[in-house]
């Protein structure tokens, strides 16, 4: 059986998926979050012509000829307007975001003037008509457009709502991903590890890829190979409302792999579970009532590799997150064999040449070590039945971060 190439295996797990609900949070919950709805202003910004600067509010008119002396009246401060209103040959002390006071059409910066004797100041300077003066509604009006469907709520999206009036924001309810780890073979960070065993990381890692892409993560723990612990666990995903479940590992074909079974017996619709890629070979896709459910390999570079492709994208959707792959085009520094039917992705370290990006490989590509995939920051992306390439050919790369 032929094996399902990576961009329609990308678009079966994609499709149908729409962003999930729109849920009100607290805008002082809503940092990384996605506006669900478009935001309008409720209020003006500022709200009232205010002083951009420290000085003194007067009339153009009365200094177009300086040096000259202003009878001071009084003084408006942010918070404390002055209320009266200003007649020709007067000024208002003023500091930055106090209202203008009626009457004055410029402000006399402090540097450009000097007190004077008798309760007077002196202008040492000319003050062009609305100098220094921020309009009513300079930012924003009641009623603007200010943020739009989709915006990522980062810290100045988060002051524009406040400012605008907005206590509570709508935004996209946070994808629940439960992350189900199998086999005898693993143990936690920390505990004991047998001499038969190995320390899980795959979980760690994918939970990490997938809350960047804003996910929740529910983490269902370390299940033997059972079929009964198997699917009590994907039982407790389902319960939970996950929208995507994670298994890692035991979803190939050996005697101790249980977890494709165990998710057919519980009612998975599979739609996929071999794909031509190195690495990741044996991935598994289907549905299991509303949640979709992603099997990764159990060596953790497969396991990575498949999570950058597939998880991301597929949480970045439920999310309403955009999502664009980092593709460049690079020069490679070393040879690389011909390719076979798979897509390769190969760990590589990019760095910034005299005429563009340089592509190194790493010389060593097992799929279960970590210490390269944790120094590459890109993948060189090889077509399938792709030539040989010499050092010095061009080759597309997959940023990693």
């Amino acid at each position: 059986m032929a094996l399902l190439p990576v961009d329609e295996a990308l678009e079966r797990i994609l499709e149908g998926v729409r962003p999930l609900p729109a849920e009100m949070v607290p805008i002082a919950e809503a940092d990384g979050r996605v506006l669900a709805r478009p935001l309008a202003a409720t209020r003006t910004q500022p709200p009232f012509d205010a002083s951009a600067m420290d000085g003194y509010a007067v009339r153009a008119a009365d200094v177009r000829s300086v040096p000259v002396q202003l009878d001071l009246i009084g003084e408006s401060a942010a918070g404390n307007r002055f209320a009266g209103e200003l007649a020709p040959g007067q000024a208002v002390r003023i500091f930055t975001g106090a209202p203008v006071p009626k009457g004055a059409d410029t402000i006399l910066i402090q540097e450009n003037a000097r007190p004077a004797a008798g309760n007077r100041v002196e202008a040492l300077s000319a003050a062009d008509k609305g100098r220094h003066i921020r309009r009513a509604g300079l930012d924003f009006r009641e009623g603007d457009a200010i943020l739009e469907e989709g915006r990522l709520m980062t810290p100045p999206a988060i002051g524009l709502a406040a400012a605008a009036g907005h206590a509570a924001v709508p935004v996209r309810t946070l994808p629940l991903v439960a992350v189900l780890a199998t086999g005898d073979e693993l143990v936690l960070p920390g505990e004991p590890c047998g001499p038969d065993q190995i320390v899980a990381s795959n979980g760690f890692a994918i939970g990490a890829l997938a809350k960047a892409e804003g996910a929740r993560i529910l983490d269902l723990g370390i299940v033997a190979d059972d079929t009964a612990a198997i699917t009590a666990a994907v039982r407790k995903a389902g319960d939970a409302g996950a929208q995507v479940l994670v298994t890692l590992g035991g979803a190939s074909v050996g005697a101790r792999d249980l977890v494709r079974q165990a998710l057919l017996d519980a009612g998975l619709s599979l739609d996929f579970w071999k794909i031509a890629m190195r690495p990741g070979k044996p991935l598994m896709f289907g549905r299991l009532d509303e949640m979709r459910v992603l099997g990764l390999p159990g060596n953790p570079v497969s396991s990575l590799v498949c999570a950058h492709l597939f998880l991301r994208p597929l949480v970045a959707r439920l999310g309403q997150r955009g999502f664009t792959p980092d593709l460049r085009s690079a020069v490679l520094s070393a040879p690389l064999r011909e390719n076979d039917e798979r897509r390769d992705y190969i760990r590589a370290s990019v760095a910034a040449g005299p005429d563009g990006l340089i592509a190194t490989p790493f010389p060593v590509q097992d799929s279960s070590m970590l210490t390269t995939l944790a120094a590459a920051n890109a993948l060189i992306v090889r077509e399938p039945q792709a030539p040989a390439a010499e050092a010095g050919a061009r080759c597309r790369v997959l940023m990693l971060g």
